[in-house]
């Protein structure tokens, strides 16, 4: 494998350098003083803010895109080998390596690289961890997978030695990584479309674990029935956290919610005390995230007033439990929530903020994912009092024809719930302006564009 040399700035061409994680990379290695130049499908804000810290972009995957001054290409997951663009590289014998490959071996330029895995929550407890850095000002370069706006976006250069980032198992990119610290929020099903099934992804999650070092630390959910196994063969260091199990290391006690949905408790550390600690996010999800930051940060040398501080901070990132405004006295929020869990905790949380009844407008993401789920995925949404369902979202697969949004409505109709389904996205805000009483909370769920409804509304 190409092994790159940080204190020698070379040429690195990104294909599809305008996603979340890429376009991270491409400004860190710009703040190095690396020369970049990458190609992307459509220009976006974040292509155009690169091309302002000096990168050269090009729209359109093109083999011209290719040139002989490129001595390194950088390329995601996403990128078929068919890619006029990526068949180029090859013809040119041009080193190369994955978006994780690359991560991985930037890791060991930190003396502490932090890498958040998990199904679900890692945005959220990645910006946890951001805040209480922040608090502390510690300084730490930080890759997210949303937008965060305390570092303005998703990316952010420090001079620590401190690196956090989001590790997604999808495709086992994060087993390219070098982390000292690796954080493990939960072992669920998903991403059917790579993984054979949940075994196949604990052997994942496991193989994730064991690429920590002896003095490393493995920080992991300890209320999970598959943490044994995950856990098994690990020789760094290992604390749990969780809520629900005797003998973990972090919990917590005295739990309750404040008039809006956020959480606060008594922090609970092998058996003693530590302080009490209020969070500006509702669910009891997000306890069990800050319980995980909180090992981490204390790990670091974070003192307990600046976590105590960077939590309070903390009121979530884009699309997540995200309020976007009123409309005829309807509350309109937005949400990420693509996984049966995630629309779970989602509209748990949703339960204990302020409101009427609740209306859920859903738009499943992959049919891959939506095959997998159904009967979990009207479990979960048949917690909100009326639900809409829109057309699957493809985003990286073709429709076959074998799975579709109404099989979720018969789905939550045999369940006894009022759910609609609705294919065009302005037939269904007019729908919801004729159904929504005030003070209703409407919530858009959906990892794909579900989010313009919301918007449009309040607009």
């Amino acid at each position: 494998m190409y092994q790159i040399d940080f204190k020698k700035p070379i040429h690195v061409h990104f294909i599809g350098i305008g996603g979340i994680s890429m376009s991270g990379l491409a400004e860190i290695l710009l703040e190095e003083h690396f020369t970049i130049s990458g190609s992307d499908m459509n220009e976006s804000e974040i292509t155009n803010k690169l091309v302002s810290l000096g990168a050269k972009i090009a729209i359109g995957q093109k083999a011209e895109n290719i040139t002989d001054d490129i001595d390194l290409v950088v390329y995601t997951a996403a990128i078929r080998e068919d890619n006029e663009e990526f068949q180029a590289v090859l013809a040119h014998n041009i080193p190369k390596l994955t978006r994780a490959e690359l991560l991985g071996q930037m890791m060991d330029n930190y003396k502490n690289p932090v890498a958040i895995a998990g199904t679900h929550g890692k945005t959220t407890t990645t910006s946890m961890l951001t805040h209480i850095l922040l608090a502390a000002e510690a300084d730490p370069t930080i890759s997210v997978g949303g937008i965060l706006d305390a570092i303005g976006g998703n990316i952010r250069v420090g001079k620590s030695d401190i690196l956090v980032t989001e590790a997604c198992e999808y495709t086992n990119s994060y087993h390219s990584f070098h982390p000292m610290i690796s954080i493990i929020l939960n072992v669920e099903e998903d991403h059917m479309d790579f993984f054979k099934d949940l075994a196949d992804i604990q052997k994942s999650f496991q193989t994730f674990a064991r690429i920590l070092p002896e003095d490393g630390l493995l920080i992991i959910n300890g209320d999970m029935d598959c943490v044994d196994y995950v856990s098994e063969g690990v020789t760094a260091k290992i604390v749990t956290f969780g809520l629900e199990k005797e003998g973990v290391n972090y919990t917590a006690a005295n739990i309750g919610f404040d008039e809006r949905g956020n959480g606060y408790y008594d922090l609970v550390v092998d058996g003693d005390t530590k302080g009490h600690i209020s969070l500006s996010v509702n669910g009891r999800h997000n306890i069990m995230n800050s319980l995980s930051v909180i090992a981490a940060a204390m790990h670091i040398g974070i003192d307990m007033e600046a976590i105590k501080t960077g939590l309070l901070n903390f009121t979530g990132t884009k699309r997540r439990f995200d309020y976007k405004g009123e409309v005829q006295g309807i509350t309109v929020i937005d949400d990420y929530a693509h996984h049966p869990t995630e629309i779970k905790a989602t509209l748990t949380a949703a339960v204990k903020y302020p409101h009427n009844e609740i209306w859920t407008i859903f738009q499943p993401h992959t049919y891959s994912r939506t095959i997998a789920f159904l009967d979990d995925f009207a479990t979960s949404l048949a917690l909100s009092d009326h639900i809409i369902l829109t057309d699957i979202y493809a985003a990286r697969e073709k429709d076959e024809g074998i799975v579709s949004s109404k099989d979720i409505v018969t789905r939550l109709e045999k369940l006894g719930k009022d759910v609609y389904y609705i294919s065009d996205f302005a037939d269904i805000e007019k729908f919801v302006l004729e159904k929504c009483k005030n003070n209703d909370l409407l919530i858009t769920m959906g990892a794909g564009n579900v989010v313009n409804i919301g918007e449009n509304l309040v607009k």
